[in-house]
């Protein structure tokens, strides 16, 4: 795994995009309430994070420690108050015990793989060119788009469709944090309860609720990342990828 890491980091990337991608339209089909999706989402896990930690990349790719400019970015409201909306149109949770516990750990542990892959190593890769505004949007439409597998596991197109909406913006709002807070932990942590948060959503939501929700969201978005992009200084450990170029 090393060779292909050292011989191009997008390479290594992409591999990880795929291998997950392919594992995961695989153990969704057992259900989110299977303990096998758990198994599996735990094993994928910890590959990427012995990878990490053996080879000394805690501090690259965020893991090492909160950001410490939390003051400069507002403590991160946004990002916890986007965390909370799959509760807003009521809470029920969707499996029986323990098919409910083994949902919720398999999410958490999806917020953890996917940022890892998406803003860990997806775009770090890329912001080693120096180009920026290229690596957030590659990394935020990309996890977005990935969403679309969700087609093959039962999902209908128009809630698929919702889906992507919400990811690529909050895929936007997550490259950013990382991008100027340093750390993947404030992501990782909020993705995970998106993700948890969503097995206790009510189903029978009004539709319309959603797509205000997601209107809030996108308008809060633009303005919170306007706001890192302008008023907050990028910290050393994303500066020096830059001036690599």
């Amino acid at each position: 795994m090393m060779k292909i890491y050292k011989k191009s980091e997008i390479t290594f990337a992409i591999f990880w995009i795929v291998l997950y991608t392919v594992s995961m339209s695989c153990l969704r089909n057992l259900g989110d309430d299977s303990p096998y999706m758990m198994i599996g989402l735990i094993v994928i896990s910890a590959l990427m994070f012995l990878f990490v930690f053996k080879n000394g990349l805690m501090e690259k790719y965020g893991l090492s420690g909160w950001p410490g400019n939390s003051r400069v970015m507002l403590w991160l409201l946004p990002l916890w108050f986007i965390t909370t909306l799959n509760l807003w149109g009521g809470i029920k949770p969707l499996y029986p015990m323990p098919g409910q516990l083994f949902a919720v750990i398999s999410m958490a542990f999806v917020g953890f793989a996917e940022e890892l892959i998406f803003r860990g190593f997806l775009f770090k890769a890329m912001l080693k060119d120096g180009d920026v505004i290229t690596a957030v949007v590659v990394s935020a439409v990309t996890f977005g788009l990935g969403h679309i597998a969700n087609l093959f596991t039962g999902h209908e197109l128009a809630e698929t469709l919702m889906q992507i909406t919400f990811a690529i913006s909050y895929g936007f709002l997550v490259t950013m944090v990382f991008y100027k807070g340093g750390s993947l932990l404030p992501c990782i942590l909020s993705h995970s309860l998106v993700d948890v948060f969503a097995q206790f959503a009510a189903q029978d939501a009004s539709p319309l609720l959603n797509w205000i929700v997601h209107g809030i969201m996108i308008v809060l978005v633009a303005l919170y990342c306007l706001y890192l992009a302008k008023r907050v200084d990028t910290p050393p450990v994303n500066r020096v990828e830059r001036q690599k170029a």
